[in-house]
């Protein structure tokens, strides 16, 4: 199957958090390249050419209300990281967000 399962996006990527860039980047560096690990060890695969859909679920680490724009918001860098292990380009994703209620604390990306 052609799935990864990434971690939950940390706090810090949310854009309700306030914090200096300079901080957030470090975040966004560190979040990026484990997303491009777990995609390599994963062996996911795109095809050569054209638009890659593929099925982002979210599954929320706990059962506080998330809003669904936010949490988009937040896997912006892990999608970067996905992206870099394809060797593509990510304006070639065709995500569909799926937001589920079951509590896992990850993020499950299906390239279809």
């Amino acid at each position: 199957m052609n799935i990864v399962k990434l971690p939950w996006p940390p706090k810090e990527l949310s854009p309700n958090n306030t914090a200096h860039w300079s901080k957030k980047s470090k975040y966004k560096k560190q979040y990026r390249l484990h997303c491009w690990i777990l995609s390599k060890e994963s062996k996911l695969t795109a095809p050569a050419d054209g638009k890659i859909k593929m099925k982002v679920t979210f599954f929320p680490p706990d059962k506080r209300h998330r809003d669904a724009d936010n949490m988009v918001a937040s896997i912006k860098s892990g999608l970067d990281g996905v992206a870099d292990a394809l060797q593509v380009n990510d304006k070639r994703f065709l995500p569909m967000f799926i937001f589920s209620e079951e509590v896992k604390g990850m993020v499950e990306i299906e390239i279809q």
